[in-house]
């Protein structure tokens, strides 16, 4: 069994904060994106993952390469900082969250239609009952 990386990245985009949890597991990313509002501090962001992390929904797996070699700790640092530099967030990453995006909107279009149709059923039935009691009398 390979060892599991987990990593958040908190970026502003429009009005909002926004995390995005990223775990990878054998050889597998799946994402899940979090909203906090206003800009999140430190100690809050902390507090967050250690409450919500398990009851986190992830997306879908999707194949990534994995490298697994010792980072110089001055790489990794400028590392850090070009990638709080750049806009946005990895192109697997987004995958995910868009693999999860679709699977949330079929559930609930899924959903709605059995509510309609269980709400036209129940109108075509009271219809039937109120024109049965008006041919009651004869």
């Amino acid at each position: 069994m390979d060892r599991g990386k987990a990593g958040l990245t908190v970026f502003f985009e429009g009005p909002f904060w926004v995390g995005v949890f990223e775990r990878i597991e054998d050889g597998k990313l799946s994402v899940c994106r979090v909203v906090f509002g206003s800009e999140p501090r430190d100690y809050e962001v902390w507090d967050f993952v250690l409450k919500n992390y398990y009851s986190l929904r992830f997306s879908p797996t999707v194949e990534v390469a994995v490298k697994d070699s010792r980072i110089n700790p001055k790489r990794r640092r400028r590392e850090a900082v070009r990638q709080t530099m750049q806009a946005g967030i990895g192109t697997k990453s987004q995958q995910a969250l868009q693999l999860q995006r679709e699977e949330r909107k079929t559930e609930h279009r899924q959903v709605d239609r059995e509510q309609r149709e269980a709400r036209k059923e129940r109108m075509f039935e009271l219809k039937q009952q109120k024109r049965k009691e008006k041919h009651r009398g004869r």
